[in-house]
């Protein structure tokens, strides 16, 4: 009987160890060179433990090491939607991108940049708790002013407050709009080696429909979609911009949302 306990709980400890080595043994794979093989661990690790921004920056490093620049985009851009300060991903996706075909320029405007750089300082959450704190500190900025009788203080309270209850609103912006860039999938990469982009929905039949070809790892912003059952070479397309200037059709299999 003893022995038939111990048995059990050895079987159960096997069990046990081996439903948490997926991740290491991918980290095996990955010190062996062997990427192909890396890069299977690490999504089955994904979809058997969870997303983490640990796990796709693995598996971009796996997909980098493996030629795969378009993959490897996608991994470290969906490790900085869950962590966005994360300095190793974003120095990796940045260096790939020095790597690929393609550089569009960012067109956005000087503030809005500057505010994206900002929101990605912290964590949605962070920034969700950043805007409770300074909502507080409003609040006792606002008490200060109306129950203080000392008149330095009473002004305190009160340019004080103006300056907090602008930090407030701020803060309470980026947390939102911090929270909807990690839930949003309108951004996509292309995975294929090289894709076109069509004036039009479909393949390029004539010299008037524009085509212009783009390359693996380029960033593009799902506008609309549209469905093509009966098209040979794509039943789906996605309208995308590149940036702000610039709208196509392209072939939704050759793109990867993030």
């Amino acid at each position: 009987m003893k022995k038939f306990i111990i048995l059990t709980l050895l079987a159960s400890v096997f069990i046990h160890c081996s439903a948490l080595t997926t991740g290491e043994a991918a980290d095996s794979a990955y010190n062996k060179e062997n990427y192909r093989e890396a890069i299977e661990l690490y999504t089955r690790s994904i979809a058997e433990d969870g997303m983490s921004a640990n796990a796709y920056y693995n598996l971009g490093n796996a997909y980098f090491r493996n030629d795969n620049l378009g993959k490897a985009v996608v991994s470290y851009e969906r490790a900085l939607k869950l962590d966005p300060t994360d300095a190793d991903a974003r120095q990796n996706l940045e260096f790939v991108r020095s790597r690929i075909q393609d550089k569009p320029e960012d067109d956005t405007a000087f503030f809005a940049r500057l505010h994206r750089s900002v929101m990605h300082t912290l964590k949605p959450d962070t920034w969700a708790w950043t805007a409770f704190g300074i909502f507080v500190l409003l609040m006792g900025a606002i008490a200060l002013y109306i129950f203080s009788r000392n008149v330095p203080a009473r002004k305190s309270g009160f340019f004080g407050g103006i300056v907090l209850l602008v930090l407030f609103v701020y803060t309470l912006a980026t947390a939102y709009d911090s929270m909807a860039s990690a839930r949003s999938h309108e951004s996509a990469v292309v995975t294929a080696p090289s894709t076109q982009l069509s004036s039009t929905p479909r393949a390029s039949r004539t010299a008037s429909d524009k085509v212009v070809t783009i390359h693996e790892g380029t960033k593009v912003e799902i506008v609309d979609s549209v469905a093509t059952p009966d098209d040979p070479v794509s039943p789906k397309w996605y309208n995308v911009k590149i940036n702000n200037g610039t709208k196509a059709w392209l072939r939704a299999s050759d793109v990867e949302r993030i």
